[in-house]
């Protein structure tokens, strides 16, 4: 079973998939490979709507699709670099974090990108935006950047952790989450001026955090780690899944997404695909999806989204 390892990676050399199958289990999906045209390593993909979408990978690559992923097409991003997070406030303003500190920005739908000054050379993976103007982005060795003004000017905000942070989200303009390396949840309640860690009984390494609603959310990480809480992160209940059967390891997740308050999934290592159909009570296993990792995943609503990983894998997913 491959190491996932988060930044500069170790990619592995797989095939596409070339015809549909449908995923038999909590939830059924219909999943179609789609031609990327690269062979790079694809980290972060969104979906603004079932038509529109964008994903980013290695090599400073950055695709763009009108038409529901028939045909993806590249974009020059100006950059070479590892490309990790992708964040759409809208379907024309748009961010991009990566290696050596970058972020780019475009105000016209992803067809040209400006590089924004970090003043960083730090490894940057998650990213988010309540509107057009307040953002934050997290990174290596507990980095976190805010800006105020969409991205002319980032400051840095301190979070009192050197893990590595991966994924971040604001729940308002006050309260947001970020989480990491060695069982790391940070929580601000004042736009991230200040950070406070929380307990998670986990050393393991959280990929993901997402929520559904002010209340309800979810921590993905390696070995099969799943955290939910319903109280806006106050508490977490572990839901990670355990090995059987003959299992020797468990597979590492890196993405979760809701697309109501019932239904959700999680992508990950070597093409894995897990449901839920009850709120996250019970997660059921599909067959795995693709013979790759998979790092990104979104949803433009309830019947159409899209996951994508290494090998320049883009999958088509409609539950």
């Amino acid at each position: 079973m491959p190491v996932i390892v988060w930044g500069w990676a170790i990619f592995f050399l797989c095939s596409l998939l070339s015809s549909p199958r449908i995923a038999e289990g909590a939830e059924r999906v219909r999943v179609i490979p789609q031609k990327s045209g690269t062979t790079n390593t694809l980290m972060g993909v969104q979906a603004r709507s079932p038509q529109l979408g964008w994903a980013v990978g290695a090599g400073g690559t950055i695709l763009k699709t009108t038409d529901g992923g028939k045909k993806w097409r590249a974009v020059p991003s100006g950059v070479r670099t590892l490309l990790a997070g992708i964040f759409f406030a809208d379907d024309r303003r748009g961010w991009v974090t990566g290696a050596n500190g970058t972020i780019l920005a475009t105000t016209d739908g992803g067809e040209t990108w400006i590089p924004q000054p970090t003043g960083i050379q730090a490894t940057l993976y998650g990213i988010t935006f309540l509107g057009g103007r307040r953002g934050w982005v997290v990174g290596d060795r507990g980095v976190i950047l805010h800006t105020e003004d969409g991205g002319k000017h980032w400051v840095e905000q301190s979070s009192e952790t050197t893990a590595n942070l991966y994924s971040v989200t604001f729940l308002n303009e006050q309260h947001g989450l970020a989480v990491g390396a060695l069982g790391t949840i940070l929580v601000s309640q004042d736009g991230g001026a200040n950070w406070q860690a929380q307990s998670s009984h986990s050393a393991g390494t959280f990929f993901d955090v997402a929520f559904l609603d002010d209340a309800n959310g979810w921590v993905v990480g390696n070995a099969g780690i799943m955290l939910q809480t319903s109280d806006g992160g106050q508490q977490w209940v572990d839901r990670s899944i355990s090995c059987v059967g003959g299992c020797k390891r468990v597979t590492d997740f890196l993405k979760i997404r809701f697309t109501d308050s019932k239904t959700g999934w999680t992508v990950g290592e070597g093409g894995a695909l897990y449901s839920t159909a009850d709120a996250g009570i019970t997660w059921l296993p599909h067959p795995p999806i693709a013979k790759y990792s998979l790092f990104g995943l979104s949803f433009a609503d309830a019947s159409r989204g899209w996951a994508v990983g290494e090998n320049g894998t883009i999958l088509s997913l409609m539950p």
